[in-house]
């Protein structure tokens, strides 16, 4: 555990494992630096994985107003903890709300990404009346967290369709997930959804075609709507390509491990190899 402070009374919790090329990892809504399980495990295997507690998740801290929330805010703060712990020019790998994240690291920050991995990510709503209306339903989200607590919204997160194939996982594994949303905050919660939400963040599809850095995006076979996305983004990045994980619903990383993992650590080793300093 190392927590980075950004400010006075505002801090980022990292956990940096593993040795060789640095890749940072962004967790979901709902997850922390410590929910990659095996997949992490495989990954450090072979690169220093730099996890981020986003802020509201894990041990990061989880201010009462929205100021750190907010997406541009919160990937500033995310970029200059990696720096200050000495990782300059890292791979950066994010699953669902930190795929979003890490998209937005890649347009703020591109002298800052050696490359960009995606799972089950989008670049946002590009629609403004859809955007409108997902801050409305994100708003309605977050009272009811706010309301009824962390654990009532937990089990109705963990019963909408985005995550129907976890529930052909063993319960041992479903079990530690649940275990670690349920670690969360009622003001974390709340705030990510009204600061960081889809709707609340800036939509990046003009922006695609400037992001030239080679980029992986990645969703599970069965995260229909997310196969569409990803392979709209590879088909708009100039350097990307998308791949799709078979068996897998939205958080593949979680569901395929091993096989999710094998084509980040050969996309990010064919990288090293051609050209190890970026």
């Amino acid at each position: 555990m190392t927590r980075v402070t950004l400010e006075p009374g505002f801090a980022l919790n990292v956990e940096v494992a593993g040795a060789g090329p640095p890749l940072v990892l962004l967790h979901g809504f709902t997850g922390s630096a410590r929910s990659w399980g095996e997949f992490g495990d495989l990954l450090a295997a072979h690169f220093t994985t730099v996890a981020v507690d986003i802020v509201g998740h894990g041990l990061s801290d989880t201010p009462a107003d929205l100021e750190h929330f907010r997406m541009e805010r919160a990937v500033e703060d995310i970029v200059t903890a990696v720096e200050r712990l000495g990782f300059a020019r890292p791979h950066w790998l994010g699953y669902s709300m930190g795929g979003r994240t890490a998209l937005q690291v890649a347009h703020a920050y591109p002298a800052n990404v050696r490359s960009l991995t995606t799972i089950g990510a989008s670049p946002g709503i590009d629609c403004v009346e859809d955007r409108v209306a997902r801050v409305s339903s994100d708003e309605v989200l977050a009272r009811n967290i706010e309301r009824d607590g962390v654990e009532a919204f937990i089990d109705y997160w963990e019963a909408i369709p985005l995550f129907a194939s976890q529930r052909a996982m063993p319960e041992a594994a479903r079990a530690r997930i649940r275990e670690g949303r349920l670690r969360n905050s009622v003001t974390g919660l709340a705030n990510s959804l009204r600061g960081m939400g889809a709707g609340a963040q800036s939509a990046l599809h003009q922006h695609l075609v400037t992001m030239t850095m080679p980029s992986l995006i990645m969703a599970g076979a069965l995260d229909t709507k997310y196969v569409e996305t990803g392979t709209m983004l590879a088909n708009t990045m100039p350097n990307a390509r998308f791949e799709a994980i078979p068996g897998a619903g939205h958080a593949a990383q979680t569901e395929r491990p091993a096989e999710t993992a094998a084509l980040v650590i050969a996309f990010l080793q064919s990288l090293e190899l051609e050209s190890p300093n970026g």
